[in-house]
């Protein structure tokens, strides 16, 4: 399997050289040259079956030959082992059709340890490999960084640096962060938004002047192997449903679209899923493109669903990609132009992705009245972005006969601000993080300056 970035302008990689890199040096994204096919036959043959072996057969064409299959199978069995619940990521039936996809089961409790614990271990098993070290270097808008550090915090070839914006975060996501001790972990709170975040982040990428020639990795779904780890449920899910004997449908919380193009996958590979519903805060770019063709940058909100506090949904990019027919040109074009203002995307590609993607939009009002609509009807906390989605899929579902399964990305207790405001007593820690408000904080604030966070990690690294 090659990659090639939606710019054009990048060498192609193999599966091990795309998961070191991230970023394309043309400042494009990482795709698959080809999308492998799974017949019928090939997901009625994973009825059934652990969600580790599952996760195998997904997986392994994006992983060709890079890792022998042993050592891939060891990888993934580790990679779960760290989760809380046998089913790594259980069905709850919420009301008729309506199914909850619990996400959070992970060590962090947010679905971003689907894909990071495993990412972890595939950086320390190639760069022991070739007997490199690397620098992670990553923005967090509230749970990828705590998810990153936790499966990174034991790699011996790695230092990580976890930006997150200075008071933007949840005490909890923040505390995930922050009390883990350890040498090569290093957390930067930023004077500025996720959005000031990731800018230096991807343009660290596209200068890594500054670490000497050590290799730079990115962490932020942009790595490619991010994706691919998150495909995984969207097959589980519906084949526990009844597919591909049947549809399916799904509600997806998303600011930055890393876990909406996962499951776009699945269905480009085969899985028949026949709607997407796309759920978002206040900061809904992603709404506004898809409903009203507005693809244009407005000032960030801060919301009670912060994990999507994003104005540049940047995995956005790879949709287009695809709804461009691969056209790389029209596609550095469409972005050049948002990059100055406001874009529109062209008819043919609109139409093609109205075809399979609805969206729904909730402010923060909204979301307090859906947790407790929610909890009334089926007796589920959700958290605040949950509660997006619950609200956006009951609003946009288009067949109330195909099982809709609608993901939850995160345990109601990183954001009890939230829950409390419902109206709620509260949403208590698990037993293994009952301490964690109590536990000493490692960070360090900076503002916003390229040049200074640069500077902060190359004095850092070990």
């Amino acid at each position: 399997m090659r990659y090639i970035s939606t710019r054009g302008n990048a060498p192609a990689l193999d599966f091990e050289q795309v998961v070191l890199t991230g970023l394309a040096s043309d400042g494009g994204l990482y795709v698959p040259e080809t999308i492998s096919q799974f017949s019928h036959e090939d997901f009625v043959a994973m009825a059934g079956l652990p969600y580790t072996e599952i996760a195998f057969r997904v997986m392994k064409p994006f992983v060709g030959e890079a890792i022998d299959d042993d050592a891939f199978r060891q990888i993934i069995h580790d990679t779960y082992a760290t989760f809380s619940h046998d089913a790594v990521v259980p069905l709850k039936q919420l009301s008729h059709n309506h199914h909850l996809l619990e996400l959070f089961h992970g060590p962090t409790l947010a679905f971003k340890d689907v894909a990071l614990q495993l990412l972890g271990r595939l950086l320390d098993h190639f760069l022991a490999r070739s007997g490199e070290k690397g620098v992670i270097m990553g923005a967090t808008s509230g749970d990828t960084g705590s998810a990153a550090i936790e499966g990174c915090r034991a790699c011996e070839q790695l230092d990580i640096f976890i930006l997150h914006p200075h008071e933007r975060v949840s005490a909890v996501q923040r505390r995930q962060m922050t009390t883990v001790d350890a040498p090569n972990v290093h957390n930067i709170a930023i004077r500025g938004d996720f959005d000031d975040a990731q800018a230096m982040v991807k343009a660290s990428f596209a200068d890594q002047e500054f670490l000497e020639g050590t290799r730079l990795i990115a962490v932020n779904s942009i790595n490619w192997a991010r994706i691919m780890a998150q495909i995984v449920y969207y097959v589980a899910s519906a084949v526990a449903l009844g597919a591909p004997h049947r549809e399916v449908a799904f509600t997806v919380p998303s600011a930055n679209f890393g876990n909406l193009f996962a499951g776009y996958m699945a269905y480009r590979m085969g899985l028949p899923i026949n709607q997407f519903v796309i759920a978002t805060n206040a900061n809904d770019i992603l709404h506004r493109t898809i409903s009203a063709n507005d693809f244009s940058r407005r000032a960030l909100q801060a919301t009670l669903a912060p994990s999507m506090d994003i104005v540049v949904s940047s995995n956005f990019e790879r949709l287009l990609f695809e709804a461009y027919g691969r056209d790389h040109a029209a596609v550095a074009d469409l972005l050049d132009r948002f990059a100055h203002g406001r874009a529109a995307i062209d008819d043919a590609p609109l139409a093609s992705l109205r075809r399979l993607f609805a969206s729904d939009s909730v402010d923060d009002e909204t979301i307090l009245e859906v947790i407790r609509e929610a909890h009334t009807h089926t007796g589920e906390l959700l958290d605040p972005h949950t509660a997006t989605g619950y609200r956006a899929a009951n609003r946009q579902r288009i067949d109330a006969t195909t099982p809709m399964i609608t993901l939850a990305t995160a345990h109601p207790a990183k954001f009890e601000d939230a829950i409390v405001r419902a109206g709620f007593t509260g949403a208590p820690l698990p037993e293994n993080m009952a301490d964690l408000m109590g536990r000493a904080e490692h960070f360090d604030v900076l503002d916003a300056d390229l040049a200074e966070v640069q500077a902060y990690v190359a004095a850092h690294r070990h």
